[in-house]
């Protein structure tokens, strides 16, 4: 005769009922002597449904969960604000009559305190975005001396605008020694057809402008006229072709753009001198250009 074998104890999960009726309330966990067939359905089923309605206490409210969309939001306010500033508008802006020079303080050797401030200025900016290029204010205020005198003396306002705009002579070649150039901004800068003619205290010539052109105080307009504008401009344009002024032999080429003339070179870098030392220049420092 076989053996009787002994009915099967049921198996329980531990992962599904007994390791969850701690969850459980007191009153269903008391009937789980009962013979009822469906208790287990009921447990699971009890379960289920707390673990459900505890986990919504854990899940994000609506607004929580619409967070994250800002963030592409603020990531592009950040990229905007390392994103290099749109290129200034060039041009000559119209100003008023009646205007009256900036009040300030003389720089070194009677340089005027609005001309001091626009160098100094283009040093700081270029000392930024170029240091390679070691800019000094004293050789941008040379080429200021020798081009304008600085705006005549400084006749300009507070914002370094000078009071009449400032222009050499018509290159038609009518005056001996300077080029015939014929005109590339239809007017537009310096405000004469058929020829060009340099333009602003730093007396650039229209097309090299527009190359070069700079916005020294920040409103968004690089005007030839403006001393900030015309002065980091001025900056630029020595610098350029990777030249560092802290070397005699680059200086003496970024001043021959300007003029191709030693005699040139010679008294933009005496005034440099001058304006670092406080000590005015010799008469022999400064030959006829």
């Amino acid at each position: 005769m076989g053996r009787h074998r002994k009915p099967p104890v049921p198996t329980v999960r531990r992962s599904t009922v007994v390791a969850l009726t701690g969850l459980v309330p007191a009153g269903l966990a008391s009937v789980t002597g009962a013979a009822d067939g469906h208790l287990a359905d009921k447990l699971t089923s009890t379960v289920q449904q707390q673990l459900s309605d505890d986990s919504d206490e854990h899940l994000p409210r609506p607004e929580a969960a619409a967070a994250p969309a800002a963030a592409p939001d603020r990531l592009l306010r950040e990229a905007k604000q390392v994103l290099p500033p749109p290129p200034p508008v060039v041009k000559t802006v119209a100003l008023p009559n009646g205007r009256v020079p900036a009040a300030l303080p003389a720089g070194p050797l009677g340089m005027p305190g609005i001309s001091e401030n626009a160098y100094q200025n283009a040093e700081r900016i270029l000392a930024a975005e170029n240091p390679a290029c070691g800019m000094p204010w004293s050789l941008l205020a040379g080429i200021g001396r020798v081009e304008s005198t600085h705006a005549f003396g400084g006749k300009a306002d507070a914002d370094g605008n000078p009071l009449d705009p400032i222009y050499g002579p018509v290159l038609d070649g009518s005056l001996y020694g300077n080029n015939v150039v014929h005109d590339t901004d239809g007017g537009e800068l310096d405000g004469l057809s058929g020829y060009d003619r340099a333009i602003g205290p730093m007396q650039f010539l229209p097309e090299t402008w527009r190359k070069y052109a700079a916005d020294g105080n920040g409103d968004g307009i690089a005007d030839p006229q403006n001393l900030f504008d015309a002065a980091l401009t001025s900056g630029k344009y020595l610098c350029s072709g990777g030249l560092d002024m802290r070397d005699p032999a680059q200086q003496t080429r970024a001043i021959l753009r300007y003029n191709n003339s030693m005699a040139y070179v010679a008294n933009v870098m005496a005034w440099e001198t001058a304006y670092g030392s406080g000590l005015a220049p010799a008469a022999s420092a400064l030959p006829r250009i």
